[in-house]
């Protein structure tokens, strides 16, 4: 199999058992071939560990987990250095980071001190305990969670972190069918904890690749521009998107193509990502919150103001 067979037959073996939400299996799938990070935000017991742990398996890839609490510890996530008397000196003990796909499981729940552990980790891909960098395994990939609902005992991710995730995405609710579709399933065993591999950690690797050779036009950077440009225009947004964001939009724009089974990307491609890259690093205005702007809104009507580039 080439790169792209072996990406949806991957996305085929994750939508089997994680009934009715292709288009967020996509979007997963867009950000693990574009090295990129996912924020879950949505309310509990729609699958969001479930999910994380299947995109794990499919890959062969490592999984670890970890319950944010207000107590969990910078050195939980990051790992610490521990004497050992055997050797006389001093070893790393790896934290949850030590994984390809990590599971940040209500983020929001812990000190912004340990949220900030992962900080290195997303960006670097590598951390630092007692002055000694350990790189991570790659491919890496951090899925965080956070109920949007429940707020007492939370600390919101700030905008430095939450610019880091390529992604926010949310489940939501299955549709009646596909409710009915996954409790048969569950009656014949057929459960998230039995899916096979379809690829290794070295297929995706190949994919990655892959996806940052797909071609770019001069066209499309300017339009990708342009819509980042009106975000930090906008009045109603106190925030507009970073360097990063474009970065962000870029890669995710080049991964979407690839999946569509190109190797350029074109406008349509910008547009379908666009919102799901953009919103979580736009802060409105205390005047467009009183006034209950639907920041997507604002974002689509500056997507229609950007002139499609035609080659």
């Amino acid at each position: 199999m080439n790169e792209f067979e072996t990406a949806k037959k991957m996305e085929e073996n994750i939508n089997r058992v994680f009934v009715g939400k292709a288009d967020v299996v996509e979007n997963l799938l867009i950000c693990l071939f574009a090295g990129g990070h996912i924020l879950l935000e949505d309310v509990p017991g729609v699958g969001k560990t479930t999910l994380a742990g299947i995109l794990a398996r499919s890959m062969e890839g490592n999984f670890g987990r970890i319950q944010f609490t207000p107590d969990t510890l910078p050195g939980d996530v990051a790992g610490v250095s521990i004497y050992n008397m055997k050797i006389n000196d001093f070893e790393y003990r790896p934290g949850a980071v030590m994984n390809q796909i990590l599971l940040a499981d209500e983020i929001n729940r812990t000190s912004p001190k340990t949220q900030s552990s992962l900080l290195e980790a997303m960006a670097e891909g590598q951390v630092t305990v007692d002055g000694i960098v350990h790189m991570l395994p790659e491919p890496f990939m951090v899925i965080a969670t956070q109920n949007p609902i429940e707020f007492i005992g939370t600390y919101a991710l700030p905008e430095a972190q939450m610019d880091r995730f390529m992604m926010r995405l949310s489940i939501g609710y299955p549709g009646r069918e596909q409710e009915i579709q996954m409790a048969s399933y569950y009656l014949m065993g057929q459960t998230p904890d039995k899916v096979e591999a379809v690829c290794n950690t070295k297929d995706i690797l190949k994919i990655k690749k892959a996806v940052s050779q797909v071609t770019v036009k001069e066209s499309i950077l300017g339009y990708i521009e342009d819509i980042i440009a009106l975000t930090r225009e906008e009045q109603r947004f106190v925030l507009g998107a970073s360097p990063r964001a474009l970065l962000a939009l870029l890669c995710a724009s080049q991964s979407r193509a690839f999946l569509q089974g190109r190797d350029y990307v074109k406008p349509d491609d910008v547009k379908a990502v666009a919102l799901q890259v953009l919103l979580h690093r736009l802060v409105l205005s205390s005047e467009a919150r009183l006034q209950k702007a639907d920041a997507a809104g604002i974002v689509n009507s500056l997507i229609a103001k950007v002139k499609i580039p035609v080659a």
